[in-house]
């Protein structure tokens, strides 16, 4: 009678196991550089830190970081199989950043990311966009053309849209590493708190 009891307390523990697994739900970040957590230690990168924030918040999530330093629009729908090759139950695409620092055509940005989105949706798989803008220094003509890329896109596709991934942080030395590129910690911090509702909104709105 004893060993009965253990086994199915043992059962249950189980079960109840299994289904809490199967309730987690799992985020790709697809992205670059700001995505991967350049400079950073080990434990401060954005997706880190918006996996912790959400937690906090009482989501059972998982985020993947799937972004690679240096990547442009172009490299991530080249690796997109290898990025959502597990499965995802939203992504978050953060790209276009690099892009704009080489002067790419904003066409081929633009086609580069309607690609991925497409891959991704046929997949069935909600997407948040994370918008990004041109530096000054690259002329009004082109930011004005870079810039539309994000909101057009959003607005074709419908996803989700957080409008510019470096908001609060961009420019403002004292949150950012020394190249006045790559956010710091504190900067990283600046990010995930404002992107945090938008985040939740955007997971709310796919139950």
């Amino acid at each position: 009678m004893k060993f009965n009891i253990v086994a199915l307390f043992f059962a249950a523990f189980c079960l109840v196991s299994t289904a809490q697994s199967e309730e987690t739900r799992r985020i790709v970040a697809i992205g670059d550089s700001l995505t991967a957590g350049y400079g950073l230690p080990t434990g401060e990168d954005f997706v880190t830190q918006l996996e912790i924030a959400l937690q906090a918040e009482g989501y059972d999530v998982e985020i993947e970081n799937a972004g690679v330093s240096g990547d442009t629009s172009a490299g991530g729908l080249q690796r997109l199989d290898w990025a959502i090759g597990n499965g995802a139950d939203f992504v978050i695409l953060e790209l276009g950043a690099n892009d704009a620092l080489r002067g790419i055509d904003p066409e081929e940005t633009r086609k580069n990311l309607s690609q991925i989105i497409e891959v991704i949706q046929e997949k069935g798989i909600p997407i948040l966009l994370a918008g990004m803008r041109a530096p000054p220094s690259m002329g009004s003509e082109y930011t004005e053309a870079f810039d539309g890329i994000f909101p057009e896109l959003a607005s074709e596709y419908k996803t989700g849209y957080y409008p510019f991934f470096l908001e609060g942080v961009a420019a403002d030395p004292t949150l950012n590493q020394d190249d006045y590129i790559h956010p710091n910690a504190e900067g990283v911090k600046v990010i995930v708190s404002n992107m945090l509702p938008y985040v939740t909104a955007f997971i709310d709105k796919k139950d």
